[in-house]
């Protein structure tokens, strides 16, 4: 039940939930009679770091949100510790997260959607003002009231400005909705909840994250890649949603909307908006693990296969003799694109950020498809051109079986003209002798 600390003040009502870090109870203030959600942890054994960070973020979560005091964000009354417990006071949320909603295939009319997000958008704006980067925006942590109201909960992996907390250098937050610097790394601001905003804008409209897989295909396609537009997977979506997305998504931080407050006004111009240019279509997603629990862990040395560029491309096959295509050149000179393309990736982005081993055994593939495609296009080509040899050879072929039908005909016709003369030369012979007679 609730620590000694809170019996005299706070009254049991039931258990909203429970795990293996603690209880969520629900209870009500007695002096004030307001109903409230009491979160118990147990305190860690100092000997377990994994359970120490988690208080920690427990912590952290009573630090960040207790500063903070709006409409669309739950708030946070108090926070207390003894030997054993700690515990969070909080505004108790009478209803579902936005996570159940889209789990049960829920979905949204565009009206909804930009009211949502405007009031995402305006718990983030209060939240960046006053120094607090959430960085695990995600509809698990998006609570709406029975009346649809939208509370931002669970601060528990935030930023404070001029907090020693901030962990540089270590990957925080959750794989789906982590923006490319968090994969990296580095110190994040608000344009990454700018970002994690835009993945889930881009659910709502299209029922579909646009990064899937595990972690790794996750990852690659973060840095690398861009997804479809979202008119393109929604035909309710309207096209100018295409551009703010493609903004939000921005792999460069300083491309993104420069606050909540902006992106939020981008949403709601574009129901209206004129149709954007087509943006390229990105890859489709990769089946694999998508796991939206947060995470916090350590981001992998430097070094090993993950700096490696692709693999050289494996010797061409032997060029046909005679007027074949040379498929060897062709098959060679795609190789060499992709293995140049890795390397230039390799060289601009540094040491510390090459690929890791699921991303070198995509290049390979990828290289090898490119080397068959070559070799399909260059055999294609040499087959034309022996089909056309053949065509050739075949009218040659022809026109000597014609020569060699006509040259008896042309001997029989020599041979009749030389019979004439010989006739004509006898019947002047034969006149002759008769005017002698005569």
């Amino acid at each position: 039940m609730l620590p000694a600390e809170l019996n005299n003040k706070y009254e049991v009502r039931g258990t909203l939930g429970a795990g293996a870090m603690g209880t969520v109870y629900d209870a009500i203030d007695r002096i004030i009679e307001r109903r409230v959600a009491i979160k118990v942890v147990k305190r860690p054994a100092e000997n377990d770091a994994e359970a120490v960070e988690a208080h920690a973020r427990f912590r952290r979560e009573a630090q960040a949100a207790g500063r903070l005091s709006h409409p669309n964000i739950v708030g946070v009354y108090d926070y207390g510790e003894n030997a054993h417990d700690a515990w969070i006071v909080m505004e108790l949320v009478e209803g579902k997260s936005l996570k159940d909603r889209l789990d049960k295939n829920e979905r949204f009319t565009i009206p909804d959607i930009v009211r949502i997000m405007g009031e995402v958008c305006a718990g983030l704006a209060y939240s960046h003002q006053r120094g607090v980067v959430h960085r695990d925006i995600k509809p698990g942590n998006i609570m709406m009231t029975t009346d649809g109201q939208v509370k931002i909960a669970d601060f528990g992996i935030a930023r404070l400005e001029n907090s020693s907390m901030t962990q540089v250098g270590t990957l925080i937050g959750t794989p789906s909705y982590m923006a490319p610097e968090q994969f990296r790394g580095e110190p994040v601001d608000l344009r990454a909840d700018i970002w994690s905003s835009g993945v889930m804008l881009y659910q709502l409209l299209t029922g579909e994250k646009p990064f899937e897989g595990g972690f790794s295909a996750v990852m690659h396609k973060a840095l690398h890649t861009e997804p479809p537009p979202p008119s393109q997977l929604s035909v309710t979506t309207p096209r100018g949603f295409d551009a703010v997305i493609a903004r939000a998504l921005a792999k460069r931080p300083d491309d993104r909307f420069r606050s909540a407050g902006e992106f939020a006004d981008a949403i709601r111009a574009a129901v209206h908006a004129p149709a954007a240019a087509a943006e390229p279509a990105g890859l489709p997603g990769l089946p694999g693990l998508n796991d939206d629990a947060t995470m916090v862990a350590a981001r992998p040395a430097g070094g090993g296969t993950m700096n490696r560029p692709a693999a050289a491309a494996p010797p061409a096959p032997a060029t046909p003799t005679g007027k074949g295509a040379p498929i060897g050149l062709i098959a060679g000179g795609a190789g060499a694109l992709v293995v140049a393309a890795a390397a230039g990736w390799y060289f601009v982005a540094g040491p510390g950020a090459g690929p890791d081993p699921a991303i070198a055994e995509r290049q390979r593939q990828e290289q090898a498809a490119a080397e068959a495609s070559a070799r399909e296009a260059a055999a294609r080509l040499q087959a034309a051109q022996e089909a056309s040899a053949r065509e050739a050879a075949a009218r040659e072929q022809a026109a000597r079986t014609e020569a060699a039908q006509q040259l008896p005909i042309a001997r029989r016709g020599r041979g009749d003209l030389a019979l004439g003369f010989r006739a004509a030369r006898l019947g002047r012979r034969d006149a002759g002798i008769e005017r002698g007679i005569g």
